[in-house]
């Protein structure tokens, strides 16, 4: 899936993270959500390599990468944690600035990191979310029911794990048909990818620890940053998904941007034809949009 990329795998202070690299241009990383892996750029990854060094990176917990041991408070799963490693293999890579583009899970990595390390972090593009604490401040009936890894994932264990390692192509197959707009656009390859990971029992505990990690140290991070009114430097592109959730759940705060707008100096985007997973089910519009943002001044 991802021909002439170096597959290597990082060691860092608590964890090691797989990455895939290719490209010589200005340094460009890209995160993954759930339930996917790095698979999911396989088809704007070498089209974005000839323009930048894209570096695919498996999140903690997901794919590739380590899962560390967790802890009652779930703080080594925090978003914060998962920050650090990606500053980290970075720098190991000679990057101490860099653009980051994060879809789902890894968008909230990637504004993370933006708040942490504001120094590092160039340019940041945010694929289908809103901030955590909106996303908890604002849900209801609909929101609940559409994206459930928020409410199933972070119930105490081992029950979600119990029910996501009895039938991972179950979990795939609901995410990507229900949250998609053509659940056939999809690879093989890149289904495949997804379905193995799940049947880690090590991975599926460590991203059970990530969304119970969005529900308590996280909300807390973002709370203690909106209180000291810390907002995020760096230019910042949301996109979303037109006639999607985020497309209509939040029009009484402006929307998308009108959320984001209260956490960055500096934003802006729109929605874009596809689902929840629209990198891969579009991905010539996204790379359009990433192309044109990351290369402006």
């Amino acid at each position: 899936m991802f021909d002439g990329f170096i597959a290597e795998t990082i060691d860092t202070a608590t964890t090691r993270i797989f990455i895939r690299r290719a490209g010589a241009g200005a340094p460009l990383l890209l995160l993954h959500g759930f339930p996917q892996t790095h698979a999911m750029w396989q088809q704007l990854a070498a089209t974005l390599a000839g323009h930048f060094t894209v570096i695919c990176a498996d999140l903690r917990g997901y794919g590739r990468s380590g899962k560390p041991a967790s802890t009652a408070d779930h703080a080594p799963y925090s978003k914060r944690a998962m920050a650090l490693d990606m500053v980290e293999i970075m720098r190991v890579q000679g990057f101490q600035e860099f653009s980051v583009v994060g879809h789902d899970r890894g968008a909230r990595v990637a504004y993370r990191m933006a708040l942490d390390h504001p120094s590092s972090v160039l340019r940041l593009v945010v694929l289908d979310i809103v901030p955590t604490l909106d996303v908890v401040r604002r849900t209801d009936v609909r929101s609940a029911l559409t994206f459930w890894p928020w409410s199933l994932l972070s119930q105490p264990a081992p029950l979600p794990e119990t029910l996501i390692s009895a039938n991972p192509e179950t979990i795939v197959n609901d995410a990507l048909a229900n949250w998609g707009s053509a659940p056939n656009s999809f690879t093989a390859e890149a289904r495949a990818a997804y379905i193995d990971a799940l049947r880690d029992p090590d991975s599926v505990h460590a991203i059970c620890e990530e969304y119970r990690a969005a529900l308590t140290c996280d909300i807390d991070m973002d709370e203690a940053d909106r209180t000291a009114g810390h907002r995020i430097t760096a230019p910042v592109l949301a996109l979303w998904s037109q006639g999607g959730g985020l497309d209509v759940w939040y029009e009484s705060a402006g929307g998308p941007l009108g959320i984001w707008r209260n956490w960055a100096l500096d934003v802006r985007g729109r929605a874009i034809r596809g689902g929840h997973f629209f990198p891969e089910q579009n991905p010539s519009e996204t790379i359009s949009e990433l192309e044109s943002f990351l290369a402006s001044h």
